[in-house]
C-alpha cells in the first residue's frame, strides 16, 4: 500500500494519476474541506476513464498533525509520498507554516519510523536551498542560510531537517526540490495564477526570475527515486532557469494576446509594498509584496541539475508543451 499526502493539490493529484495507474494500492489522506471533485477533474484532462482510476483511491479524511487518525492511514502502508503543505509568503502565517509544513512533517517521520516504512519521499521546494554566492550556480550542495530567506521556505528548510533526522533513525528516504511547477487545474493559487495573470494582459513584468518544471516531470522522478536503489539524497527538479518576462510571455503566446514589455522597477515594488502592507492592516487581505520577495527578484538563482540527469539519467521535458497544455484547459474552464 502507498500513502500520499497532499493529495489534492497540483503535485498530489498529478502524482495520485500515475500512482492508481501503476499500482494496486494506493491510499490518500485528505482535509475536511477539500475538493475531491479538482482531483477528478484533474485525472480527466488527461484520461477517458478519469471516473473510474479515481475511485481506485482509498480516501482518509484527516490531517498531517492528526496523529490518531494518521495511525490508522497508516496501516498496511509500505511506502509515503509526503507533498502535504501550506504555501504562503505572508510573515504573518509563520506560526501556521510551522504548524503544518514543519511539525506535520515531524509526524509523518515519526509515523513512518513507527510502522517500519520501507521508504519516504519528500517534497520539498528550492527555496529550502542555501543561497548562491557571486552568480554560482545553485545545486543540492549549498549550504543553508536562513538570512534573507522567506517564511514558507523557512519551514520547508526546517521539515527537511526532519526528514534527514529520519533518515538517521534508519528510514530511507528520497527528497525532490522542485522549481516553480507548471501544470494546469488550480488557477486561483501557487503557480496557476501566472495563467490568471497572463490572460489579463498586463504591460508589466516583475524583474528577476527563477527555475520552473512541468508537474509530470515532478512525478516522474518522485516515482524513479522511490522505485531505485537511492536513498537518503535529495535531487534539484528544475527544466529551465526563466526570467518572469520570458514564462509569461510564452504564456501570452499561446493565449494570442499581447505580452507584457516593461519591467517593473524595484523602486515601484517598494511603493507597491507600502500598498500591499497598508492593505492588509485594513482588510487583513494577507502580504503579497514582502521584503524577501523583492530580495528574491534582485538576486536571482539559476539551478544547476546536473545532479539529477547524471544519477538517474533523467531529461526534463521542455516547457512549451506543459504551457500549451495547461492554457487549454484554462480557456475550456475560463471561456
Amino acid at each position: 500500500m502507498i500513502l500520499i499526502t497532499g493529495g489534492t493539490g497540483l503535485l498530489g493529484s498529478h502524482l495520485l494519476l500515475q500512482l492508481v495507474e501503476n499500482y494496486p494500492s494506493v491510499r490518500a489522506i485528505h482535509r475536511k474541506e477539500s475538493d475531491l471533485k479538482r482531483v477528478e477533474k484533474v485525472f480527466g484532462y488527461y484520461r477517458e476513464n478519469a471516473p473510474y482510476l479515481f475511485k481506485k483511491i482509498d480516501w482518509v479524511e484527516t490531517d498531517i498533525n492528526d496523529i490518531p487518525a494518521l495511525e490508522k492511514a497508516f496501516r498496511g502502508v509500505t511506502h509515503v509520498y509526503h507533498a502535504a503543505a501550506l504555501i504562503s509568503f505572508d510573515p504573518a502565517n509563520y506560526k501556521k507554516l510551522q504548524k503544518i509544513n514543519t511539525e506535520g512533517t515531524a509526524n509523518i517521520v515519526n509515523l513512518c519510523i513507527t510502522h517500519s516504512i520501507e521508504k519516504l519521499c519528500y517534497a520539498s521546494t528550492v527555496g529550502a536551498i542555501g543561497k548562491s554566492m557571486d552568480g554560482a550556480k545553485t545545486n543540492e550542495e549549498n549550504p543553508w542560510t536562513p538570512h534573507e530567506a522567506n517564511v514558507y521556505g523557512l519551514t520547508k528548510q526546517a521539515a527537511e531537517m526532519e526528514v534527514w533526522r529520519g533518515s538517521q533513525e534508519g528510514l530511507e528516504v528520497v527528497m525532490v526540490n522542485p522549481g516553480v511547477i507548471i501544470g494546469p487545474g488550480f488557477w486561483d493559487s501557487g503557480s496557476g495564477e501566472l495563467f490568471s495573470i497572463a490572460k489579463k494582459g498586463h504591460r508589466y513584468h516583475p524583474p528577476g526570475g527563477t527555475g520552473f518544471v512541468a508537474v509530470n516531470d515532478v512525478v516522474r522522478l518522485m516515482i524513479a527515486l522511490m522505485e531505485s536503489d537511492i536513498k537518503n539524497e535529495r535531487y534539484i527538479a528544475v527544466g529551465e532557469n526563466w526570467t518572469y518576462k520570458k514564462i509569461l510571455g510564452e504564456i501570452c503566446k499561446v493565449f494570442e494576446i499581447t505580452p507584457p514589455t516593461k519591467e517593473l522597477k524595484f523602486w515601484q515594488l517598494e511603493i507597491g509594498r507600502w500598498f500591499d502592507w497598508l492593505g492588509n492592516l485594513i482588510f487583513k487581505s494577507g502580504r503579497r509584496i514582502t521584503k524577501n520577495a523583492i530580495r528574491s527578484l534582485k538576486n536571482r538563482e539559476i539551478y544547476d541539475t546536473q545532479k539529477t540527469k547524471r544519477d538517474l539519467g533523467f531529461e526534463f521535458t521542455p516547457l512549451d508543451g506543459p504551457i500549451r497544455f495547461s492554457c487549454a484547459q484554462f480557456k475550456e474552464e475560463n471561456p
